[in-house]
């Protein structure tokens, strides 16, 4: 299958459009998720000024922008708009209200961003997330159910293990609303305070990559596949890890599990 390699930016954050387009290049993507953040280079109140001239940038080193990991106000709808950028990314928080409670006010976050989805023509992609948010793919996809087919499930592969779920299910289950497919692994390690997250490289985790695109192989998923760039150990340089990590998915995804 083809797909569409791209990198979750969130680790350059501060660089601007042309030099990150040049990083993101020379590790071996086309294609970058751009945090549009308070925190980033990019953010919210300056979105529809520079977000356009950002992907322009990137776009001329090749890098074609896959989504926005922001919010749902309409700044960033209109700048994704102006920008072609297909998608924002969010998140549905759990509250001190209770997941409920949560799930019903995520519920009406996600009607009312209709109005923008439709007026703007710009996807939003939903992710699962371990701890306080909604964790797990069936829980997005239950969050989604009856909204228009924009809304889209961001699957990850990461959070899909550290809930417990196998891949050939939740990404069958929610074939017809992936809009990425997420690539990062963790597990969970013991310590003083209980039970933490080690997010490390593709073979240090819950996730098999290959029973991954197995699963997409037979959906025909030709879509973005989004490596994170996400490790709990930064002693050695994101770069490097990113860049063998994509040369693992690469490989993983072209392997037939009918012939071994």
């Amino acid at each position: 299958m083809t797909y569409l390699w791209s990198v979750f930016t969130k680790p350059w954050a501060g660089l601007p459009g042309d030099e990150l387009g040049r990083l993101v290049s020379g590790l071996g993507f086309a294609g970058a998720e751009i945090p549009v953040r308070d925190i980033a280079y990019l953010t919210p109140a300056a979105a529809e000024t520079e977000l356009p001239k950002f992907t322009a940038q990137l776009r001329a080193e090749g890098i074609e922008p896959i989504s926005v990991a922001s919010d749902l106000s309409e700044r960033v709808f209109a700048a994704c708009a102006e920008a072609g950028v297909p998608m924002i990314r969010i998140m549905a928080d759990v509250g001190p209200d209770g997941y409920a409670a949560s799930v019903r006010r995520n519920r009406v976050l996600l009607e009312e961003a209709a109005v923008l989805v439709e007026r703007y023509g710009v996807q939003v992609g939903v992710q699962p997330h371990h701890g306080r948010f909604v964790a797990s793919t069936l829980g997005v996809l239950q969050l989604l159910d009856g909204l228009p087919e924009s809304f889209k499930l961001v699957w990850d592969a990461a959070h899909d293990a550290l809930a417990g779920d196998d891949p050939a299910v939740t990404l069958e289950l929610g074939a017809d609303r992936i809009g990425i497919v997420n690539l990062k692994n963790a597990y969970y390690v013991r310590t003083d305070d209980g039970w933490k997250t080690y997010f490390g490289q593709a073979g240090e985790g819950l996730s098999d990559w290959t029973a991954v695109f197995t699963a997409l192989e037979k959906l025909k998923y030709t879509g973005p596949i989004c490596l994170t760039g996400q490790y709990s150990d930064l002693s050695v340089p994101v770069e490097e890890r990113v860049r063998t990590d994509l040369r693992t998915a690469v490989t993983s995804s072209r392997r037939d599990p009918s012939r071994e």
